[in-house]
């Protein structure tokens, strides 16, 4: 705080014991509506103001002290500033509240006065109100006697068409005039019903008895003349007159259930001749003549289109209920005739049914909509009730045992021919095994094709495009016949030829390996869980025979046909859980299949990996057995690093060339590749014993090929490609432990403490004794003085270990 021990402070301004002047605390929320009211940027205003701090920034030195008469003249001024203005509004408070109490008073007079004026207002509106209903009560009562005179009316004149319709039905019943009796029968069953609340009154229910006994006379001529026209004797040659379509009006109106009898009745008499003609007996009930049966429903059909469809009415579809009552019998028959002489079925012959039935479904289809395959509508209910109760204990609403299908025909007869797939699908199974004899076939005669390569062309084999659309083509037609377990039969038998695709002609076509042959199937599993790390899975001194470019290509056409078997497998998968029955969708799986050809794929990349590195080996051979003890300079890098380059550039651009429709195998193959042969490399490295020339030497060779291992994704292109990232810092990682290696080599051993931290610095703290000791072969030191060394390294080591957790066991 500033010194203000030399200020001139008047007393009676700053007077300790003047209460005035004592800090005022008010509550939070009160400081906080002034703040809101009377805003104020001025320091002293602040809740939290500190006197001594002010003064100090008032007089923050000895010579600002010079103007304090200056600056408490101002306070003063302010001071008086505040007191004027707070008399002032004290004074305007009390006015204003003698002018308050007068404007209280004068509002209380008000809302008297207004209170008055309402309640006179509402005493006149009152009196209005008993005056409009004075004048409206005559009103209403005109009204109630017109609307009684009105009902009154209609009820006479509704009484008057109920009579007369009587009595015209009575005559026209006497006539067989059904034209009349349809005319008037809806009207006067309609005004009956308009009654039903007055039929207690003796006149109405003597006219509603009369109604009953009609409709009843009704009934009985019109059940006749039903009878002569589907049950008579002349039924089969039966020819309507001109007022049977009167007579399916009157069948409407009067009962739903005489017409679904009178529909059952047509039915049976239209399809009497099919039954006989195709009983089981019969010749033409056998297979081979299916396609008969459906041309004699054509016929009926015509037939009826010429006779009876004008004579029907439109709502009774009854050409549709004639075909579906058709394909019923036909799928029972049918079902019946084939269980007995199921030995007598061959492929042929079902084909040849199937594909007449499938054929007939699909004209139908197109015909008629299915609404009487509707469960939900009631005349098709009764129907198959009915039809049910006459044909035995078969139901025959197919909508109840069918999935719901593109069209209710879909199947309708066809699903008879379930319960024989099992020889169809058998064909299926000879006809894929020849399908796949003949890609086998065809690979020897004309050898394995040749593919340009390229991002935009694909190295996929034809054939295998081919297989999957046989089995579409195969998923398509089994559909259609069912959904149930013949398509888990289907299902087996596409998965044995992808077994056998798989085996016979893409592992087939792979170059032959010096190593022992595995079962593909066997080691599926193995293969993928080491797909990152293949290399591994190879032994050192392995070898193959070097590939020529064509089997290098033949490997990578290999490669991209098993990639694209396993992407269409799952549509495949895909495609038969939407066809087949819920019930059954957890039974199909194809993971096994793609497995297999995961499998290859992995093959693959290891055939082209192997053989990489078998043409590098002597490269890396040469490296192990020049002089390096006797080089007196450093160079350009060695001839065995331009070999290594060399090879790279003519072998890894048809590799990618050959791979362009499946980058992301490339460039598993490229990291998979450089992640094996930097350590194949880096153990080569342990085997040679550089003089310190001989080191710089390696460890610009070092270089070099890291250098080249970093583009070679993109080695050779024109625009050259950002590798991935994982490629990059795998690269970075191996190549850089090797250039530690050579940068210990090069290091000093004169004195051993500092060289064994040195190494472990350079090496990231890696404290193994193996890598040590080979570090120490390269520099040429003895075994005995060896053994100094690695206890060192030890206790640095453990030192290190110790300082890194020890601050983890304090937090």
């Amino acid at each position: 705080m500033a010194n203000t021990s030399g200020a001139d402070v008047d007393d009676d301004v700053f007077d300790a014991d003047d209460d005035r002047y004592d800090t005022l605390v008010l509550p939070d929320d009160v400081q906080k509506l002034i703040d809101q009211i009377l805003p104020s940027t001025d320091e002293i205003d602040r809740a939290d103001f500190n006197s001594v701090d002010y003064i100090n920034q008032l007089f923050p030195t000895e010579q600002s002290l010079a103007s304090i008469d200056e600056v408490i003249g101002g306070v003063k001024s302010k001071i008086r500033s505040l007191d004027t203005d707070i008399r002032l509004t004290i004074r305007g408070h009390s006015d204003t509240e003698i002018d308050e109490h007068k404007a209280l008073e004068e509002a209380q007079n008000s809302i008297l006065l207004l209170f008055q004026q309402m309640r006179e207002i509402k005493d006149k509106a009152d009196k209005s109100e008993e005056m409009v209903k004075e004048i409206t009560r005559d009103i209403k009562q005109l009204d109630v006697a017109k609307k009684n005179l009105t009902t009154s009316i209609t009820t006479l004149n509704h009484l008057q068409m109920l009579i007369e319709g009587i009595d015209k039905i009575e005559a026209a019943i006497k006539k067989k005039s059904y034209g009349d009796i349809a005319y008037s029968l809806h009207p006067v069953i309609s005004v009956l019903e308009h009654f039903q609340p007055y039929i207690s009154i003796p006149q109405l229910q003597e006219l509603s008895t009369n109604v009953k006994e009609l409709t009843a006379q009704i009934i009985v001529q019109v059940r006749k003349e039903c009878e002569d026209a589907f049950n008579g004797p002349n039924a089969k040659n039966f020819t309507p007159n001109q007022h049977f379509p009167d007579v399916c009006k009157i069948i409407d109106v009067i009962d739903p259930k005489l017409r679904l009898e009178v529909i059952n009745w047509f039915l049976k008499t239209h399809l009497s001749e099919y039954t006989i003609l195709y009983q089981e007996s019969q010749e033409l009930a056998w297979l081979d003549k299916i396609d008969r049966r459906y041309a004699w429903l054509k016929r009926a059909l015509v037939e009826y289109d010429d006779k009876y469809s004008k004579l029907f009415p439109g709502h009774w579809e009854m050409a549709e209920r004639l075909t579906v009552e058709f394909c019923k019998i036909t799928r029972r028959e049918l079902g019946n005739i084939m269980l007995k002489r199921k030995n007598e079925i061959d492929v042929k012959l079902l084909r040849f049914a199937i594909e007449k039935t499938v054929g007939f479904e699909t004209i139908v289809e197109k015909r008629f909509l299915g609404n009487t395959l509707d469960p939900n509508n009631p005349i098709t209910s009764y129907l198959n009730v009915k039809i049910a109760s006459t044909n035995g204990t078969e139901d025959l609403n197919l909508t109840t045992n069918l999935r719901p299908k593109s069209s209710p025909f879909q199947g309708i007869i066809s699903q008879c021919f379930e319960d024989h797939l099992d020889i169809y699908i058998a064909e299926l199974d000879r006809s894929l095994g020849d399908q796949i004899q003949k890609f086998v076939d065809e690979l020897k005669k004309d050898g394995y094709p040749v593919f340009e390569g390229g991002e935009d062309t694909s190295n996929v084999l034809p054939t295998s495009a081919d297989l999957f659309v046989y089995f579409r083509n195969c998923l398509v037609q089994c559909s259609k016949l069912s959904t149930g377990q013949p398509l888990l039969l289907l299902v087996q038998t596409f998965q044995k030829y992808l077994r056998e695709y798989a085996s016979r002609v893409l592992t087939a076509n792979l170059p032959k390996t010096n190593t022992a042959a595995t079962s593909l199937v066997g080691t599926a599993t193995i293969f993928i869980q080491n797909l990152p790390n293949i290399p591994s899975m190879l032994k050192e001194g392995e070898t193959i025979a070097k590939l020529n470019e064509p089997e290098i290509c033949r490997s990578c056409s290999v490669l991209c046909t098993a990639e694209y078997c396993v992407e269409t497998i799952q549509q495949l998968e895909d495609k038969m859980k939407e066809k087949i029955a819920k019930s059954l969708v957890d039974k199909i799986s194809f993971e096994s299949e793609r497995n297999i050809y995961k499998a290859i794929i992995a093959e693959s990349i290891q055939i082209l990996i192997q053989d990489l590195e078998n043409a590098c080996e002597p490269a890396l051979t040469a490296m192990t057995r020049l002089s390096w003890q006797t080089i007196e300079t450093v160079g350009d890098q060695s001839l065995y690093v331009t070999s290594i380059v060399n090879h790279l550039k003519r072998i890894v651009p048809v590799i990618r060339n050959h791979l362009g429709s499946s980058r992301k195998y490339f460039i598993q193959f490229c990291t998979t590749f450089v992640d094996s042969f930097i350590k194949k490399f880096i153990n080569h490295l342990h085997r040679c014993k550089p003089n310190m020339i001989g080191a710089e030497q390696l460890l610009l060779d070092t270089h070099s090929l890291k250098t080249v291992l970093l583009d070679l994704p993109s080695i050779n292109l024109t625009v050259s490609r950002k590798p991935p990232q994982n490629f990059t810092k795998i690269v970075l990682k191996n190549m850089t432990r090797a250039e530690m290696i050579l940068k210990v080599v090069l290091t000093p051993n004169d004195s051993a403490r500092k060289f064994v931290k040195n190494y472990l610095q350079l090496m990231n703290n890696d404290g193994d004794i193996g890598t040590f000791q080979k570090v120490l072969d390269m520099k040429g030191i003895r075994r005995p003085e060896q053994a100094q060394l690695i206890e060192l390294l030890k206790r640095e080591h453990a030192a290190i270990i110790a300082s890194h957790q020890q601050p983890t066991q304090q937090q």
